[in-house]
């Protein structure tokens, strides 16, 4: 029962440029120190001894132990010296999603998870191995998605400060600023790297977009776009497909591309859409606690499904994809995910900082556990060699887009000759002959 009210409180942790996290609704008032500042310290080192999962396996608890007796028998002057030791003893970790926040930091991220922002809409992480700031995925519609920034792109300069050694929380201060000003970008993309000047702008960010599409034979296609997994997407995904079930579409394309996450509870809720009964993730605990997320008989729609994926798919884009692709609900197509499978939390401290520690870590249905391996779609496909325009995004100009309407069709045309045979008819040699073609042998 105590795992389980703790897993309910989780979040998937989505990092970017404009606010660094999505935190508990349960925001405790925090109280102001009086020159206690061994007290924020000790309460980290409590919260990461207590909840810390280690998925580098370097983690030794007799170290933290340790370490805790050397930061406490130290006097602090100010704050800044005390959070600059929290953020030494965080860096034993070797783990580059628990990270610190200061209190004017975790204000400032404080956002209506609805989706409003203020910066360039980029969301980045520390790679733990290159310590390069890599960029998991520009926010469709941002200044940073219309400059054509590109996830895994690496930042290494901002304003012409190297970020070479900084800190993602250096890199947020650098970053952020007042709307209407502009930020300089140093990019490495490849082996090439170039400048992008991107405008500071309040990003308003609809979760969810929907159309039909018309194929060449005439099938109406419903396409649902996902940006980001906040706090109403899953609404919004309810409301798109109720609308296009009215419209009797033949099946979907549900696009995940470039969504870096956001709410596990949303990506539970949204894959329940989709998926009727069968395992939907696994979240395991520091301590080996498992909690299975299952469909709860409720699916909105039973058509068939393709879902498109790219390297920008990150973190609750995992659960859905993953959980679609093991639970053999649909097709993804693509490139392979991210690979982030990770739950963080988000805690206040005593003296209104904040920390984010990561808790858990998910499995797909089949057990896979996609951190840094991502997930494989079953058919891989590029983008488009030449950039595209937004407006083109879900159209046949986009070529991953294409290559997954062109599955969708198979499998509607499979369906459709399966549900049509009848094995007491002498149309049992026509259809063989078609399935064949198609290498299909069976009816399962």
């Amino acid at each position: 029962m105590k795992n389980r009210k703790l897993l309910k409180k989780k979040y998937i942790f989505l990092l970017a440029t404009s606010f660094s996290g999505l935190f508990l609704n349960n925001f405790a008032e925090a109280t102001v120190l009086n020159n206690s500042y061994k007290e924020v310290i000790d309460h980290v080192w409590q919260i990461v001894y207590r909840d810390f999962l280690d998925s580098s396996g370097k983690f030794q608890k007799s170290n933290w132990i340790s370490l805790r007796k050397e930061v406490l028998s130290k006097t602090y002057s100010d704050s800044n010296e005390a959070y600059d030791a929290i953020r030494d003893m965080l860096s034993n970790l070797d783990d580059s999603y628990t990270r610190f926040l200061e209190p004017k930091e975790f204000n400032q991220m404080r956002i209506d998870t609805s989706g409003e922002l203020t910066g360039v809409g980029i969301q980045i992480v520390k790679d733990k191995e290159s310590d390069d700031l890599i960029i998991i995925s520009p926010i469709e519609g941002t200044p940073a998605f219309d400059a054509g920034i590109k996830a895994r792109d690496k930042i290494l300069s901002i304003d012409n400060i190297s970020t070479e050694g900084m800190n993602i929380e250096d890199a947020v201060k650098l970053i952020r600023g007042k709307r209407g000003t502009k930020v300089k970008l140093e990019i490495l993309r490849g082996s090439k790297s170039f400048f992008k000047i991107l405008s500071r702008e309040k990003i308003e960010i609809k979760s969810v977009s929907s159309k039909v599409n018309q194929t060449k034979n005439g099938l109406l296609i419903g396409y649902v776009r996902i940006k980001q997994f906040n706090a109403n997407a899953s609404k919004e995904t309810r409301d798109a497909i109720k609308d296009l079930e009215t419209k009797k579409v033949a099946g979907y394309v549900l696009d995940l591309r470039s969504n870096p996450g956001g709410l596990l509870e949303s990506s539970i809720d949204i894959s329940r859409h989709f998926i009727n009964k069968g395992v939907i993730v696994s979240t395991v605990s520091k301590d080996g606690l498992k909690e299975t997320k299952k469909g709860n008989g409720q699916a909105l729609t039973k058509k068939p499904l393709v879902v498109l994926v790219n390297e920008g798919s990150a973190s609750a884009s995992e659960i859905v994809s993953g959980a679609i692709k093991d639970n053999k609900r649909g097709k993804l197509v693509g490139k392979k995910t991210f690979g982030k499978g990770l739950v963080q939390s988000m805690r206040t401290l005593v003296d209104g900082s904040g920390l984010t520690v990561t808790v858990a870590k998910y499995l797909t249905p089949n057990g896979t556990d996609i951190n840094k391996s991502g997930i494989i779609p079953d058919i891989e496909v590029k983008m488009n060699i030449n950039p595209i325009l937004q407006r083109e995004i879900g159209t046949r100009k986009d070529k991953q887009y294409k290559a997954g309407e062109k599955e969708l069709i198979n499998i509607i045309n499979r369906k459709n000759q399966i549900s049509e045979f009848k094995p007491d008819s002498t149309n049992l040699n026509a259809f063989l002959i078609i399935n064949r073609e198609d290498k299909v042998f069976s009816l399962n």
